[in-house]
C-alpha cells in the first residue's frame, strides 16, 4: 500500500479551501478505520450507524466527525483495547501516523476510543498552506453503545475505499429513528441533526418506530415510560421542539460541516420552514 492511494482519494474531494480540505482528510481517516475494524471481523459483532454512516455509505451531503457503532448482542465487557493496536498498524501501511487512546469507563454503555493523526500535513501534498495556528492533528473518535435499544434492523453494504470491504450497518429506517431520537432528546440543539432531517424527508424515509419506541424508552424525557410513537405522535413532537429552537445558532453548528449550495440553503433555516417539512414526514 501506498500514501499514493490516500492523495488520490484526496483530490476526488475537490476541496474549495483549507477547512473543506481538513473534512476530506479527516474523511479518509475513517474510511481507513472502518477498513481496518472490517479486517479484524468487528462487524460480525457490531453495526455502524449515525451520522458519518450516513455521509459514507448513502452519500448524506454533509462532514460527519465520529465513528459510531451499536452491539448487535448487548456486551458489557466489550472492549476497544485488542483493536487499536491493529488499527495503528493499518495506518502505517499507508505512511500515516496514529495515536489510539481507549477512553472507555466501565460504568458506562457506551464505550470510546480516539484515533489522533498528526503526521497528514508532512506527507500529504496539501492545496492548502496550513500554519502554526491551526489544528495539527485529525482526531476521529469512535463509540461503540454495548446496550443499544432493541428492534434496529441492520443491512450489509460496501465501501468502497481504501478498497471494497463489506460493513454491517443500520437501513435508512433504523437510521432515521436514532436521529429522531436525538431531535427529541439532545440536551442542546445540534443543526447537523437538523439538515440530516431534511435529508431523510426529502427521500421520504419513514423511520422504524419500534426501535424509536426502544431508544425513547431507555433514555430521554420518556425513559420508562410506555410511548407507541407513531407519525402522529411524532410529527407533534417535532412540532413542540421546533419552536424552541434558535435557528439561527442551528445554522452557524451546521455551516463548518457543507459547502456549495448546502450552505446557501441554509437561509431557509426559519422555524415555519421547519414546521413545513415535518408534515411532509411519512
Amino acid at each position: 500500500m501506498s500514501i499514493d492511494l490516500i492523495k488520490q482519494r484526496l483530490a476526488e474531494f475537490r476541496p474549495v479551501d483549507k477547512e473543506h480540505e481538513l473534512q476530506a482528510v479527516k474523511e479518509i481517516v475513517q474510511e481507513v478505520a472502518l477498513c481496518a475494524l472490517a479486517r479484524q471481523d468487528f462487524f460480525k459483532h457490531a453495526a455502524f450507524m449515525g451520522g458519518t454512516c450516513l455521509r459514507i455509505l448513502h452519500k448524506l451531503p454533509r462532514f460527519s466527525e465520529d465513528l459510531d457503532f451499536v452491539l448487535l448482542t448487548p456486551d458489557s465487557s466489550f472492549s476497544w483495547s485488542s483493536m487499536l493496536g491493529l488499527l495503528a498498524r493499518e495506518f502505517e501501511a499507508y505512511d500515516l501516523r496514529l495515536e489510539v487512546k481507549d477512553r472507555s469507563k466501565a460504568d458506562q454503555a457506551v464505550k470510546k476510543a480516539f484515533l489522533k493523526e498528526d503526521s497528514f500535513g508532512r506527507v500529504l501534498q496539501l492545496t492548502y498552506e496550513r500554519r502554526k495556528s491551526d489544528s495539527p492533528k485529525i482526531i476521529v473518535k469512535l463509540e461503540v453503545d454495548t446496550n443499544p435499544p432493541a428492534n434496529a434492523v441492520h443491512e450489509s453494504r460496501i465501501v468502497r475505499f481504501p478498497f471494497p470491504f463489506s460493513v454491517t450497518a443500520h437501513d435508512l429506517p433504523s437510521l432515521f429513528a436514532g436521529k429522531c431520537h436525538a431531535l427529541l432528546c439532545r440536551e442542546y440543539v445540534k443543526g447537523r441533526d437538523w439538515f440530516d432531517f431534511l435529508w431523510y424527508i426529502s427521500r421520504d424515509v419513514k423511520p422504524n418506530f419500534s426501535l424509536l419506541k426502544s431508544a425513547l424508552m431507555q433514555q430521554g424525557p420518556w425513559k420508562d415510560q410506555d410511548v407507541s410513537p407513531d407519525s402522529h405522535w411524532l410529527k407533534t413532537e417535532l412540532h413542540h421542539k421546533i419552536d424552541t429552537i434558535d435557528w439561527q445558532r442551528a445554522q452557524g453548528e451546521v455551516l463548518p460541516f457543507v459547502y456549495g449550495n448546502y450552505r446557501e440553503s441554509l437561509r431557509d433555516w426559519k422555524k415555519d420552514f421547519f414546521h413545513m417539512n415535518v408534515d411532509l414526514l411519512a
